[in-house]
């Protein structure tokens, strides 16, 4: 069973950083792909950006693009977002999944709040 948890949340001041963390556990995939989420109140989930297994490949949304970065720490089986410039519409719970197959995402974490102020 493969199990994600998220870390890294917190509140921060319009204009400054976050770095968020995902930790994998259990079996997975050299297919696999990573995907950082998102969620505000009475929204929609939204795609945040995603990176495959081997950390070579990784796409953006348009409103994470040149402010958010994707990356992995193989040794740790850990995945990062850094979130730069932050924004109060940023404010959301950020979750990570797993797409280990199929590029559908089966696995989520729990999620960590992010709360951007102004």
């Amino acid at each position: 069973q493969v199990q994600l948890v998220e870390s890294g949340g917190g509140l921060v001041q319009a204009g400054g950083s976050l770095r968020l963390s995902c930790a994998v556990s259990g079996p997975t995939f050299s297919t696999a792909v990573m995907g950082w989420f998102r969620q505000a109140p009475e929204k929609a989930r939204e795609f945040v950006a995603q990176l495959n297994w081997s950390g070579d490949t990784t796409y953006y949304a348009d409103s994470a693009k040149g402010r958010f970065t994707i990356s992995r720490d193989h040794a740790k089986n850990t995945v990062f977002l850094q979130m730069n410039s932050l924004k109060p519409e940023d404010t959301a719970v950020y979750l990570c999944a797993i797409a280990t197959s199929g590029g559908v995402y089966n696995y989520w974490g729990q999620g960590t709040q992010v709360t951007v102020s102004s």
